[in-house]
């Protein structure tokens, strides 16, 4: 992805609210089917992490777009966008 293309898709995700929350449970298999079931509808998502999270955001980011094929956009704080490239009908 490039620059500018990352810039309009953080951009675009100012104004989102996180969808998901990720608390102190691990990412299970149902989170990953859920996140993955958004990202199909929406293509750009905003997830958040609380303070029992085991996961920093960079972390957590990266294990949900690799087990759903997307790409980690953004991470500031405990918030962090996913985006995916939406399929083609």
């Amino acid at each position: 992805m490039k620059g500018t293309e990352r810039a309009a898709l953080r951009k675009q995700a100012n104004t989102l609210k996180p969808i998901f929350q990720i608390g102190k449970g691990e990412i299970s298999e149902n989170m990953i089917a859920s996140v993955d079931e958004a990202l199909k509808k929406r293509g750009l998502i905003k997830l958040a992490l609380l303070e029992t999270a085991p996961y920093d955001a960079r972390e957590a980011g990266a294990l949900l777009a690799e087990a759903t094929g997307a790409e980690l956009v953004q991470c500031i704080g405990r918030r962090f966008v996913l985006y995916r490239e939406p399929e083609e009908d």
